[in-house]
């Protein structure tokens, strides 16, 4: 899949940097998820700027960052895309794209894992998926781990070593109750400490959740607020042989839910023998974005929701494309 995203800072340095701090300092990540041509009623053309590889450029630090996915009808990545192949719009109204990426930068990832004893017959695949994500790792990456059943807990803060992850989870068993919702919580509060401007967590789980002291509309207002995508592979077995209860049938909408409004996506598992191959496709998507700058329009600090959408003007030649991106964010209140 598709992945790949920017950078900057506040001072003449490359552009990737440049990016990457100015999300670090005001959140300013955005986007919608849309799939459409453009309309005839936009106000205006947006020729982007195309920034190269060890370009310098002084950016201001009222810089919205949209992380954009685009996939085929086959589900697949589709790169090459450039600036003027994209529109985005905040509220309704038109902004025009000033800087445009489509280059991989070092991420800051956290799993989120599942411990719960509903996953006993699953957690071995599970694993494997986990560990095949992290070999998608690039040198300057770094990741945590979170695991949960009753509770959640952090197995390994930052780390850039692999192998430590890898022995970590290995050594780890499935039991008790689950407390997804809570994973979630402690997987966006480690995120806190990120030393990298894009930042993602993956949920590994059966989807469901009986032991949270948090609720869905908490940690919903949370990922909205996070500046951090959330995919997820939720592993079900076939609907007629799911356990009737409530927080089992509500489990892949939960995860489709959380992920959507980040602009990350939900993949659904009933064989566990595809979890490799599904985890690869996650780490190869986030590694092929692209990333849209804007200056917004509104330039006022009112701390308000902002929708986001963005639409294509697809290549000729090219069927109709999807677009995966956050759905909005919330304005700066300074």
């Amino acid at each position: 899949m598709k992945s790949g995203l920017v950078a900057s800072r506040v001072f003449f340095v490359s552009f990737i940097p440049l990016l990457l701090f100015a999300i670090v300092m005001w959140k300013f990540p955005a986007i919608a998820v849309a799939q459409s041509l453009v309309s005839e009623d936009v106000k205006h053309d947006t020729p982007g700027q195309v920034i190269k590889q060890g370009q310098s450029l002084h950016i201001d630090v009222d810089l919205a960052l949209v992380n954009v996915t685009v996939t085929d009808p086959y589900n697949r990545l589709v790169t090459g895309l450039e600036p003027d192949n994209f529109r985005v719009f905040e509220n309704n109204v038109e902004q025009e794209i000033q800087y445009f990426s489509s280059e991989d930068v070092p991420i800051s990832i956290g799993v989120i894992f599942d411990l719960s004893g509903s996953m006993a017959n699953k957690v071995g695949k599970a694993k494997e998926a986990a560990l095949q994500f992290f070999k998608t790792a690039n040198p300057q990456d770094e990741f945590f781990l979170v695991s949960f059943n009753e509770r959640a807990e952090v197995m390994s803060t930052f780390t850039s070593s692999v192998e430590d992850l890898q022995s970590r989870i290995l050594s780890a068993s499935a039991k008790g109750r689950t407390a997804l919702l809570d994973g979630i919580y402690l997987g966006l509060s480690e995120m806190r400490t990120a030393r990298n401007a894009k930042r993602a967590l993956l949920i590994i789980s059966d989807g469901g959740d009986n032991n949270s002291r948090y609720n869905e509309r908490d940690i919903k207002r949370l990922v909205r607020e996070a500046d951090t995508q959330l995919y997820s592979i939720g592993i079900f077995d076939p609907f007629e042989y799911r356990s009737r209860t409530m927080e089992e049938l509500n489990g892949p909408s939960l995860l489709t839910e959380v992920t959507e409004l980040t602009g990350g996506r939900a993949f659904t598992v009933e064989n566990v023998n595809e979890l490799p191959d599904i985890a690869t496709k996650i780490g190869t998507e986030l590694r092929n974005q692209y990333i849209l700058g804007y200056h917004p329009s509104n330039r006022s600090h009112d701390a308000r929701w902002r929708k986001i959408k963005v639409k294509m003007r697809a290549p000729k030649g090219l069927p109709p494309l999807s677009i995966y991106a956050k759905t909005g964010y919330y304005a700066p209140s300074f």
